[in-house]
């Protein structure tokens, strides 16, 4: 699908107010707050008895937003008096944010549908927060330490139960978040609730009462359809202000997230996304939150493509967090499978013309039942939807989805009724549904990366960042073969497996020859398997035997001296300045 990422895009343009059809002459002057004021001048003859359309009023065809209706002609009712024949100089002072007109025959009628439709969209827009968020990432090449801090903006939005929705890339690490209102000159300290990694979503809230006086929460609308109006309101960079950008939803389907690592349920929108929308809400039409704004397409042969997560992921999230006090999680059925498409395929299981579904090709060894599903079944239903041989599902109209949306429906420990094809036989099962563990995980939740050192061998557990880190965002191509294997296609055999390799070696006389070993995993120690991190630092602390033998990748083994090596452990600590030879959540 291409490489999605942010990307900078089109300052969206301000909207110009609408000259009144019954002004004779004007002049357009902007106030310092961006209000558009339309001062009359002294009008000809002419121009009194044509009645002519106000040189403000924008062109048909280009982007209005939904509540302004300058494209509709004004009725007898909503045109407003008109002045009398004679010159008036009538004054026009801005005061409070509104238009007085003295000097004038009779006032001006208020155009009330206009007036609800501007707060509506200004209460919609004032309850749109900018996140100010300062990062403190760990640094997985030397996981003893930090990296330098820095800071970030992006966007968020107030619901219901004085909580804030953003992004959770947006709060990644933090170590200070802070909220600052439309309008306002002072920010408020946030506290982050939930992080949702998977679905990119993150949850805060400000304990100070003086931050929720005077805004109202958004409403959540339904799933918008193809062709809807969106509106994405953020704060992106190009200004400090807030800004709107619309479009259409262009595309519907499960889609990867970039930041989780994970496919769930996304909405396509040609609406511009920029650095700094990341978490501001998607309005429709109506005025309803329909999605937050988390990432776009970066391609030389895309424009304008954005994706947005949609309300039943949103929900899903708060929902979660309610449910259970924290965030756990999207679960997995725990299978891979492959589309039966092709008739012999079909024909070899067993399957009868009118059935149709997915062969399963092997199961995650640390699902709940996996011992239940067996490779080669073929999934015929989830929870009594019929699956297609491609994998898809009804999901409206016309339209058809994959059916791992079923399964995002599902909470952590919820069951769902999976009938199956095997051996030719229809068989019934209620699975246990549970989240995704995987051998190499994508995130590390917040904690600080692990670490054992021994002898100037620094030995750590392989995630997705300690890759990013080790190898630049172009890991998928630049590390090493036998690691990606792992990555892309390896299963954990138990919840608690990692993949623990020696990370580097800390130069030093003991590790004489050793020098060149760089990200080379670690079977065994002294003929045990490595388990995990934290499995290798009990048995390597509590050793009593002479030598210290390690099995590595590409059958390399290390071998040193018991006591030489712890010995030799404590200068090479103290020469680069490491606190200690492991982490905190090794000692317990």
């Amino acid at each position: 699908m291409g490489d999605l990422k942010r990307k900078r895009g089109r300052k969206p343009k301000n909207a110009v107010a609408e000259a009144s059809p019954a002004a004779s002459a004007s002049t357009s002057t902007a106030l310092d707050d961006g209000t558009v004021v339309t001062v009359p001048t002294e009008a000809t003859k002419q121009d009194s008895q044509t009645h002519r359309r106000g040189r403000g009023r924008p062109k048909k065809g280009g982007n209005v937003p939904e509540d302004d209706r300058s494209d509709i002609p004004a009725s007898p009712k909503r045109r407003a008096p008109r002045l009398h024949d004679h010159n008036v100089a009538g004054d026009i002072i801005a005061h409070n944010g509104h238009v007085i007109v003295e000097g004038m025959a009779a006032p001006p009628q208020v155009r009330w549908e206009g007036v609800a439709a501007a707060a509506k969209a200004a209460s919609s827009m004032d309850a749109v927060v900018k996140v100010f968020c300062v990062h403190t990432e760990p640094n997985f090449s030397l996981p003893w330490q930090r990296k330098r801090q820095y800071s970030s903006s992006s966007s968020g939005f107030i619901i219901g139960g004085r909580r804030i929705l953003t992004n959770a890339h947006s709060v990644e690490h933090h170590t200070q978040v802070k909220l600052k209102k439309r309008g306002s000159d002072t920010k408020y300290l946030a506290t982050v609730l939930a992080i949702g990694t998977e679905c990119d979503i993150a949850m805060l809230a400000v304990s100070d009462d003086e931050f929720w006086e005077g805004v109202s929460p958004v409403e959540f609308g339904d799933l918008p359809a193809l062709q809807d109006a969106v509106t994405v309101v953020g704060y992106p960079i190009g200004g400090d202000t807030i800004s709107v950008t619309s479009g259409v939803v262009s595309r519907m389907e499960i889609l990867s997230y970039v930041h989780g690592s994970t496919e769930l349920l996304g909405l396509q929108i040609d609406a511009a996304i920029n650095s700094g929308n990341s978490g501001g809400p998607a309005f429709s039409d109506k005025g309803k939150c329909v999605g937050i704004a988390f990432q776009s397409l970066k391609h030389e042969d895309v424009e304008n493509i954005g994706y947005v997560i949609p309300t039943p992921v949103i929900m899903h999230f708060i929902q979660d967090y309610e449910k259970n006090g924290a965030y756990t999680g999207f679960p997995i059925l725990g299978v891979e499978w492959q589309k039966m498409e092709n008739p012999d395929l079909r024909s070899s299981t067993g399957m009868s013309p009118d059935q149709k579904g997915v062969r399963i090709r092997r199961t995650e060894p640390t699902a709940p039942e996996s011992h239940v599903l067996k490779p080669s079944d073929v999934i015929l239903s989830f929870d009594s939807v019929d699956i297609a041989n491609d994998g898809t599902v009804p999901f409206r109209h016309g339209e058809r989805i994959g059916f791992s949306y079923l399964i995002s429906q599902k909470y952590t420990g919820d069951y769902a009724l999976v009938r199956v094809l095997r051996n030719t036989k229809v068989l019934e099962f209620n699975i246990k549904l549970d989240t995704h563990k995987r051998l190499i995980p994508a995130h590390i939740n917040g904690r600080p990366p692990s670490y054992y050192i021994i002898g100037g061998f620094v030995f750590s557990a392989v995630s997705v960042p300690y890759l990013r880190s080790e190898y630049g965002k172009d890991y998928e191509f630049d590390a090493p073969v036998k690691l990606l294997d792992k990555l892309l296609h390896a299963m954990a055999q138990s919840v608690d497996e990692q993949l623990v390799v020696v990370s580097q070696v800390l130069v030093a006389d003991i590790n004489i020859g050793y020098e060149d070993i760089v990200n080379t995993q670690v079977h065994a120690f002294n003929g045990k398997p490595v388990k995990n991190l934290k499995s290798l630092a009990s048995m390597v602390e509590s050793c009593g035997e002479e030598f210290l033998k390690f099995d590595l990748e590409y059958e390399q083994i290390v071998v040193l001296q018991s006591q030489k090596a712890k010995a030799a452990t404590k200068d090479i600590l103290a020469m680069h300045c490491i606190p200690s030879a492991m982490s905190d959540d090794l000692k317990t």
